[in-house]
């Protein structure tokens, strides 16, 4: 298969300080329609797990409830990074300290995917797990430390 028949995927997680409802987190929560739809609009953005709701923070997928989980999935890697680091989501991400607990323990993992492919909250938290035990090898891993599809496809041919 070509490396074209595959996407990026992308968890991350963070514990937040506060509930939702409080006064503390009113900027965060007032603007994530705005920055979700800043992804959906950005060239290369493919796929964002929501909720019915369109909510990205409904999901409770660890036993600490106060931990969010939001996943993405993009054409490429340059496009997630334009997005997270080029455009005005880095204004939030500079202020994730106001909202989020400094997290120990690998919050971000990357990972491809077959095109068409919408990963599952199970599978992002193995690719969390993988990659906290083994580090950054194709199966999972950081903007720091990238893979390219076909070094997944020669790792495990399987895919």
């Amino acid at each position: 298969m070509s490396s074209q028949n595959y996407h990026l995927a992308q968890v991350n997680i963070g514990r937040i300080r506060a509930p939702l409802d409080d006064p503390s987190m009113a900027d965060f929560v007032n603007n994530l329609v705005k920055i979700n739809t800043l992804g959906h609009n950005t060239p290369g953005f493919v796929w964002q797990l929501l909720t019915e709701d369109g909510d990205s923070t409904g999901f409770r997928e660890f036993e600490d409830e106060r931990i969010l989980l939001n996943m993405t999935v993009w054409e490429n890697i340059d496009a997630l990074y334009d997005f997270t680091y080029r455009s005005h989501h880095v204004d939030f991400f500079r202020r994730r300290r106001e909202w989020f607990e400094k997290f120990e323990g690998v919050y971000l993992a990357l990972w491809w995917v077959p095109a068409g492919h919408h990963p599952t909250p199970d599978e992002a938290k193995e690719k969390l797990a993988y990659l906290e035990a083994h580090g950054p090898t194709p199966h999972a891993f950081t903007f720091k430390q990238r893979f390219t599809v076909e070094e997944m496809l020669a790792a495990n041919p399987a895919s």
